[in-house]
């Protein structure tokens, strides 16, 4: 069995946790420590299961946390080698673990793919995670789905997949043309639609669970990202990743009838700021 959970999801923040009964690991750190602990402990979460940390990209809402994680819990840090000469000084780790493309790295019983994929930043990844046949991916931060990234989508038991904006509230909306541009460009965000696409076209009848994720709080929201997915909802479940608050564990086996339901209600957001 696995458990996952979404720590964090948003541009004020990233974490994704994925673990077994002895082993775990952490997708990106983008909020810091404390709150990732606190987070962790209030969904029964032990941090003294964590193996290994792995870095997406260096924007500091993917590895603010990272350094003081990692020397708090003397776990590694995995990340390319441009990731790191990308990030802001003090954010970079000490001693990180460099991997490359195609690279299948071993964490206990994990093994972990980093996905490339496109997005603006020095080498972003997304990455699939696979423990006794079942399959994770962490797929935020994407521009557009290319095939690397349809192909490893396509063999995932659940998914934290970005749904970042609606098209006609980020065209329509108060960003400015240069941001617009960029969010909806090819190294930008998967909007709503983008993300049913992948999901509609690119997924087996495996895939269980998804978790919305890295949404928009000026340009989408949660009403609208889960309309969107509506037509699919027969074929597996769909929950939304919160940027405030942990979301409930998923636990994933590969009986289908044992597994943790997830809420599906959109919730009120909080903030007014604009951000990307």
């Amino acid at each position: 069995m696995l458990e996952i959970c979404a720590i964090a999801s948003g541009s004020n923040g990233n974490c994704y946790y994925i673990g077994n009964s002895k082993t775990a690991i952490l997708v990106d750190a983008g909020i810091s420590t404390k709150q990732i602990l606190v987070r962790m402990k209030e969904r029964d979460l032990d941090p003294d299961k964590l193996r290994a940390l792995f870095i997406t990209h260096e924007h500091s809402d993917h590895l603010r946390g990272a350094r003081v994680l990692g020397k708090r819990l003397q776990i590694p840090i995995y990340m390319s080698a441009k990731t790191y000469d990308g990030a802001y000084k003090n954010l970079r780790p000490d001693y990180p673990k460099y991997f490359d493309a195609e690279q299948q790295i071993e964490v206990d019983d994990f093994i972990v793919f980093p996905v490339a994929k496109k997005h603006d930043a020095a080498d972003p990844f997304s990455f699939r995670i696979s423990y006794n046949n079942l399959n994770v991916g962490v797929f935020t931060d994407i521009g557009e789905a290319c095939d690397n990234v349809k192909e490893h989508v396509s063999l995932c038991n659940a998914l934290f997949l970005e749904s970042n904006y609606d098209d006609k509230m980020l065209w329509g909306g108060r960003y400015p043309q240069f941001l617009k541009e960029r969010v909806a460009s090819s190294v930008g965000h998967l909007s709503n639609d983008q993300a049913f696409e992948l999901l509609d076209q690119h997924t087996n009848g495996e895939l269980r669970c998804v978790f919305l994720s890295h949404i928009s709080k000026d340009n989408n929201t949660h009403k609208k990202a889960l309309e969107t997915m509506q037509p699919l909802s027969e074929r597996f479940e769909i929950a939304i990743a919160s940027r405030y608050e942990a979301s409930e564990v998923y636990q994933l086996t590969l009986d289908a009838g044992h597994k943790k339901q997830i809420p599906n209600k959109p919730q009120n957001l909080k903030l007014q700021f604009p951000e990307f």
